[in-house]
């Protein structure tokens, strides 16, 4: 589902770093930005705890900023974001970024005597009423520092993050269709319904179905409040591949997927 990358010049500064070798990358749970000599600084970013679930959503962020030799590093303003990540449907195998970032600022804190920097109960979800189609279920904490506050210079750049699990709950779709064999301009019809967890709603959990290979969907409809969906597609030569995928509207509830015994008899048999 079309999603715009993160909008930021910060974000953009970030992957320059890491690709120029600037910054070393960290592993996804890291805690330090791992210094290379000439570093000026060294700066950490965690979170407590380091995992979220429904039912509790938000963790501190604490980080600190040290200086080359290990001293603390006071009155060193660090920009927070929280980010949360989604797969890039790339059914083609090109070398583009396989993740979209939707980020959201959680404040700049400054170190305080002893280099720390803290920001308390913050909350791990999904803010924005994007849709959750293929959404990663591990949000990012990260952390930068720009020593001259100009991102066109990278080079003295310092940025670390963290990763916090966001345990979701699992959910399903059932179905039923019109028909099992198909071809060119005939009207398939499917009709199923969205089972979330117990005491969550199912209604304004999006439906895809995919009609063909390279594209994750064909159409979409959402979910009536008692969970029950139909969706209906005029079906293509090309069509060959049937898939029903769900995206509930809270992060901390998976999706599903459901292929569907569906085949386009048009097709050559392989």
């Amino acid at each position: 589902m079309p999603r715009k990358p993160l909008p930021t010049r910060l974000a953009a500064t970030a992957a320059l770093l890491l690709t120029a070798g600037a910054l070393s990358a960290p592993a996804a749970s890291a805690k330090s930005s791992d210094a290379s000599p000439g570093d000026a600084y060294t700066l950490t970013v965690s979170t407590n705890p380091t995992s979220t679930d429904y039912d509790n959503r938000n963790v501190d962020v604490t980080g600190t900023v040290t200086k080359a030799d290990g001293t603390p590093a006071p009155n060193i303003p660090v920009t927070v974001q929280e980010v949360v990540r989604f797969t890039t449907w790339n059914p083609w195998g090109d070398p583009i970024d396989p993740t979209y970032y939707e980020p959201r600022d959680l404040g700049t804190p400054v170190t305080d005597a002893n280099g720390k920097f803290t920001i308390p109960d913050v909350d791990i979800d999904h803010v924005t009423g994007s849709s959750l189609l293929n959404v990663q279920h591990g949000v990012q904490i990260t952390a930068f520092y720009d020593e001259d506050g100009d991102l066109n210079t990278p080079q003295d750049g310092y940025y670390t993050d963290a990763t916090v699990a966001a345990n979701a709950k699992s959910s399903s779709v059932s179905y039923r269709v019109n028909k099992n064999k198909v071809k060119a301009g005939d009207i398939l019809t499917v009709q199923g319904k969205v089972t979330l967890p117990k005491g969550v709603e199912p209604g304004g959990t999006e439906v895809f179905l995919q009609t063909y290979w390279e594209q994750e969907y064909h159409v979409k409809t959402t979910a009536e409040d008692d969970g029950f969906f139909v969706l209906s597609v005029r079906v293509s030569r090309e069509d060959d591949t049937f898939e029903l995928r769900t995206a509930p509207t809270d992060l901390y509830v998976a999706g599903a997927d459901q292929p569907l015994p569906i085949t386009n008899t048009l097709l050559p048999r392989t």
